[in-house]
């Protein structure tokens, strides 16, 4: 198996082409950090952004929706979509608002999109996209019940070509603008998981689990 995708039209990162990244590492390491997927496809001729919770398993990614809901239907139907996952980790200001910018870590991918059929296979996709988000949880919550799996669309998208980008360090400004007197720096954006809240319902002695005190303070 390729550890890159080949540069196609698709793909292909035309503007800031330094930053661009097309092993699977790369790309996979910025969708093994995201949580949220805004995936992308045409109805009736004009274009649709959906968010939607995910999950990896090698080259494919899970996508998790209502079985009823439009954007189930409507990526069962498409023949091609287009997905990606940004994080943001710093805004740079630079000594021109030109030269200004972020730091991020970014991947676009394209595949067909195809729905998960089936019980034990929708079983297996939905416990992918929870252990991305919540790891450990899935063995410790009850089995899902049948109607549960009925009500709930997993669509399977194998990535075909995908892309990532990615900026990091300080302001890339003009040579004659380090001699202007103004501050420049990068003030960093962290997105963090915070501490565990109680549900007011919760039985006596029922206390978090390790696998879920894990989750806690976690920077993505």
């Amino acid at each position: 198996m390729p550890d890159r995708y080949e540069i196609e039209k698709e793909n292909k990162v035309r503007q800031l082409r330094e930053k661009a990244r097309y092993d699977k590492g790369a790309v996979f390491s910025v969708l093994d950090a995201g949580i949220v997927a805004h995936v992308a496809f045409v109805q009736d001729g004009a274009p649709v952004v959906v968010p939607m919770i995910y999950g990896r398993e090698n080259d494919t990614v899970f996508l998790h929706g209502a079985r009823k809901a439009r954007v189930i239907k409507l990526l069962e139907q498409t023949k091609r979509a287009c997905l990606n996952v940004t994080l943001l980790d710093g805004i740079v200001l630079a000594r021109s608002a030109f030269n200004s910018s972020m730091n991020y870590r970014s991947v676009t991918l394209f595949g067909a999109p195809q729905l998960v059929e089936g019980k034990e296979e929708k079983l297996r996709a939905m416990r992918i996209i929870s252990e991305h988000s919540m790891p450990g949880r899935w063995g410790e919550v009850r089995d899902s019940h049948d109607r549960e799996v009925k009500m709930t669309g997993v669509i399977a998208l194998k990535i075909e070509t995908a892309s990532a980008k990615i900026s990091a360090g300080l302001p890339d400004d003009e040579d004659e603008d380090y001699a202007i007197p103004i501050w420049a720096g990068v003030l960093p954006v962290t997105t963090k998981i915070g501490a565990l809240q109680d549900d007011d319902r919760l039985l006596p002695g029922a206390t978090a689990s390790d696998a879920v005190r894990a989750l806690q303070q976690r920077k993505l």
